[in-house]
């Protein structure tokens, strides 16, 4: 058995391990492994809180989010609704500004008229005037002559105005 190289490993091996419990080396190794854990349970809370934080950050920009959609939905639907209002309103202005053209086109037109008509009477009325005067020349002479004519002259005046 003393010859035995296992024997000897056995005892040396139970020998530093009494040499180790003695020095007291498993409570490094306890004292080690326990920071460890420590440390560890500290990094998965902290990794836990920082989940959360995500978490609620996540929900926050969800929530602005929909907010910013539905604003610009509600911008969206305002600026159509302005757009139409808009567009209507210019129709019903440029449908005032053509009524508005046309009716002045049409006094233009029915002055221009009056005006054609008062002229087609004053040249009318003119050569009227000449022709009696011609036949009344023609017919009547002397002192008759210029008494008819300047009665139906004054008469003719006061007629076109």
């Amino acid at each position: 058995m003393l010859e035995n190289t296992t024997f000897w490993v056995a005892v040396a091996f139970v020998i530093f391990f009494a040499i180790v419990l003695r020095a007291g080396a498993h409570r490094f190794a306890g004292k080690a492994l326990d920071e460890r854990g420590q440390r560890i349970k500290a990094e998965l809370e902290e990794a836990a809180r920082l989940r959360g934080e995500a978490e609620a950050l996540l929900k926050e920009y969800e929530a602005k989010r929909q907010a910013a959609e539905a604003e610009a939905a509600a911008i969206v639907t305002s600026a159509r609704e302005e757009a139409e209002r808009v567009a209507k309103e210019a129709h019903e202005r440029v449908a005032e500004f053509v009524a508005r053209r046309t009716a002045a086109a049409e006094a233009k037109i029915a002055q221009a008229e009056t005006q054609a008509a008062a002229e087609v009477r004053a040249a009318a009325a003119d050569a009227a005037v000449k022709a009696a005067e011609q036949i009344l020349r023609d017919t009547v002479k002397g002192k008759l002559a210029e008494d008819i004519f300047a009665k139906g002259l004054g008469e003719v005046k006061g007629k076109l105005n």
